[in-house]
């Protein structure tokens, strides 16, 4: 299993500013090991961001971001106190989901 994701909610007026960091290796499928052989794609392909069981952010990626990807959105409809969820799915089928509460 991945380590879990750092996620940073804070209210800046009436909308929720997120910051996420995600531990992941993010294999295009292009690169090569030292003995030439192809190091299969291994990528976050669906991010999903939920507050008080309404879906904020859907995100579809492909092979073409980072190791280690951050991602920083904005929204409304929440308050202080309320909690988050992120999920992602990966292209081997593997997932995590964290949570954190609105400051």
């Amino acid at each position: 299993m991945a380590d879990p994701m750092r996620i940073r909610a804070t209210m800046a007026g009436d909308k929720v500013d997120v910051k996420i960091l995600m531990a992941h290796p993010m294999e295009t499928g292009q690169r090569k090991n030292p003995d030439g052989t192809t190091v299969p794609a291994h990528y976050i392909d669906t991010v999903t961001v939920s507050c008080k069981g309404r879906t904020v952010l859907t995100a579809d990626w492909g092979p073409a971001v980072s190791k280690n990807p951050y991602l920083a959105f904005r929204f409304t409809g929440a308050a202080a106190g309320d909690t988050i969820s992120v999920t992602w799915k990966d292209t081997k089928g593997d997932t995590r989901t964290d949570e954190a509460a609105i400051a």
